[in-house]
């Protein structure tokens, strides 16, 4: 299993993403963090799309909206890539949508059998926990249904045993929401990863380390 989670993009490591991948190539690009707000989605799938590319990868944008339903036919689409990149947006949006898609049963088994890399970062990253349950405090769980058609999940997807606590100290947290929920999971002694904006986890194989930018 190779996982490179980062509170926003590459963090300060996009070297050792190369590392896990073996050399930059194609990658499928998931933006369906955004699909609550259509009017920014274009301009958030570019804003990624171009630092993957100046970091040598070949980006292809893959919208799960496509295949609602269809989980073999997007496990057949995915294991044409090396590598996948689940952008930042609402987690609880970017959880509906792997359900509707079957993304959160197909990815994982890819995943588990070293098919493909998976790097995300904010909600790509922290969907990856066992739940998403504090995550309320930075993500709006009712822009779910509008946006997709069904109710908020409240389970992650279990790949790594602990919650993802992103932009500690960032510009992008102004009113420090990442902040009030590491408060709340140190107070109850919940198991977590708190990440700046530089820092990265990087699992790969039984080896898990956090990367301090």
């Amino acid at each position: 299993m190779r996982l490179f989670l980062a509170s926003y993009r590459f963090g300060g490591f996009a070297d050792r993403l190369v590392g896990l991948v073996g050399a930059p190539g194609r990658v499928a690009v998931i933006p369906n963090a955004c699909d609550a707000w259509p009017d920014a989605w274009s301009s958030a799938v570019m804003s990624d799309v171009k630092p993957l590319e100046r970091q040598g990868y070949s980006p292809d944008v893959l919208d799960l909206r496509d295949y609602v339903g269809q989980p073999d036919r997007l496990e057949r689409h995915l294991r044409g890539f090396p590598m996948v990149w689940v952008r930042g947006g609402n987690t609880f949006v970017l959880r509906a949508q792997f359900a509707r898609s079957g993304a959160d049963s197909v990815l994982p088994a890819l995943v588990r059998a070293n098919a493909l890399v998976y790097a995300g970062y904010s909600a790509g990253a922290c969907l990856l926990g066992p739940d998403l349950r504090g995550l309320e405090t930075m993500d709006d769980p009712a822009e779910v249904l509008p946006a997709t058609g069904i109710e908020p999940q409240w389970d992650g997807l279990g790949l790594v045993d602990r919650r993802l606590v992103v932009h500690l100290d960032s510009p992008t947290d102004p009113d420090g929401d990442s902040a009030a929920m590491l408060a709340h999971c140190v107070a109850d002694a919940i198991p977590h990863w708190a990440l700046t904006d530089n820092d990265v986890v990087l699992v790969d194989g039984d080896r898990t380390e956090v990367l301090r930018g």
